[in-house]
């Protein structure tokens, strides 16, 4: 008889107690996120209709569009060379602008989706995946719904921000349709590497009133707040993207077309004018004669690049919301580059390696720190000692520590 009565007892607390428990479930509110990614942080498509290619291997024309960042099938020797040839921008210096290569029209799919931003490769490879541990977390701990409280801003992440006015105007529309859809709750922003000084130039032109209605807090992993020392390496020698089969001079043909990546040369706010970047034998080169490094050793646009971009470099104003930016160090991270005796300059420099995350400086990753004294919302900063540029996606204790901001 006890028994029975407990057991009556039991069912009647619980039916009691579950709409309550359901009733706070459905009142409780997370601020819907927005993921930004930084430079080859979204998927790429192409479609062909091209008259020469640079090898017979290559197609000439495809059916419809295909993916082609990150597409691991086409950075396979040789094919690589038809991808480069695809992928990599002309620069027109009288109209200050970029076109892609004849018979290639380049778009970025899934606007507002942050499945690709989550997997560069459709195939969901695990070579390709980038937002997926943070959207993981979002979804399995937190309650998120991807396409509803969790959204994604692909851009075109080979051009600067002067060729990319359509993505802010985008993403304002999106943080607006984001928090309608989630019952008017403030959004966050949640960018890594460039995409942390594309989103600072989107919120340096939003009004104070709107960031203080649709803006919840703006999160960054490894943002380039001030240019790298690595920019300025992948101009001279390339970069492999941390692949074994991949060799940085190949890719250098590519790299060197994308204005980004002039912007994201040193800025003259976190290093001296007359500060050594780069040392030889017979001349050593700072910010104050950058332009002759870089026409030295074959790479004119990359000055042009710079000149197009510098004023967003330079305005560092703000972002005028709570912030919380979250950093690597203690990794070796290139800060200059040394042309040993009888190296030509157009040959491999050694590199000269201080703190920061393996592609950032410490002092760029730090710029964030700034802002303290110079907005009223709060500024928090966190270094992550070993964690390194990439791996911050994914560190157990970063991911601790944005579940937290985002805990309600």
């Amino acid at each position: 008889m006890m028994r029975l009565y407990f057991i009556i007892y039991t069912i009647i607390l619980l039916w009691c107690i579950s709409p309550v428990k359901q009733r706070h479930l459905k009142t409780k509110q997370i601020s819907p996120v927005i993921f930004v990614p930084g430079d080859g942080g979204n998927q790429v498509e192409a479609k062909l209709n091209k008259t020469t290619v640079v090898h017979y291997l290559c197609e000439k024309v495809s059916t419809d569009y295909f993916n082609i960042w990150l597409n691991l099938e086409l950075l396979i020797p040789i094919i690589i060379d038809c991808w480069i040839d695809n992928m990599k921008l002309t620069y027109d210096n009288v109209t200050r602008t970029t076109k892609n290569q004849d018979g290639v029209d380049i778009r970025i799919p899934g606007w507002g989706d942050p499945f690709f931003i989550e997997y560069l490769d459709p195939s969901k490879a695990s070579a390709g995946t980038y937002f997926k541990d943070i959207g993981d977390v979002l979804v399995s701990q937190l309650g998120y719904i991807r396409n509803q409280s969790i959204r994604g801003a692909p851009y075109d992440f080979r051009k600067a921000p002067n060729e990319n006015e359509e993505f802010f105007n985008k993403l304002k529309e999106l943080v607006e349709e984001t928090y309608n859809e989630n019952k008017q709750v403030p959004v966050t922003l949640l960018a890594h590497s460039m995409g942390g000084p594309m989103s600072l130039i989107f919120l340096q032109r939003q009004t104070q009133k709107w960031k203080d209605k649709y803006i919840n807090c703006f999160i960054t992993l490894a943002a380039v707040w001030g240019g790298s020392i690595k920019a300025l390496k992948v101009f001279a020698i390339g970069d492999d993207l941390g692949a074994y089969l991949l060799h940085e001079t190949t890719l250098k043909n590519e790299q060197i077309t994308s204005p980004s990546l002039g912007w994201l040369l040193p800025s003259s706010l976190f290093w001296k004018e007359t500060e050594v970047l780069v040392e030889s034998q017979h001349k050593n080169y700072s910010l104050s004669n950058l332009r002759d490094y870089l026409i030295d050793i074959n790479v004119p646009n990359a000055w042009e690049f710079r000149k197009d971009n510098e004023k967003y470099q330079l305005n560092f104003a703000s972002p005028g919301v709570e912030v919380h930016c979250l950093y690597g160090s203690a990794i070796d991270t290139v800060e200059r580059l040394y042309y040993k005796s009888g190296i030509s300059i157009q040959g491999t420099p050694q590199l000269i390696s201080g703190d920061g995350d393996g592609t950032v400086n410490l002092r760029s990753l730090e710029g964030c720190k700034y802002w303290k004294s110079k907005q009223q919302q709060n500024v928090h900063s966190q270094k992550f000692p070993g964690v390194n540029h990439m791996n911050i996606l994914r560190s157990p204790d970063v991911l601790s520590y944005i579940k937290t901001i985002l805990e309600v």
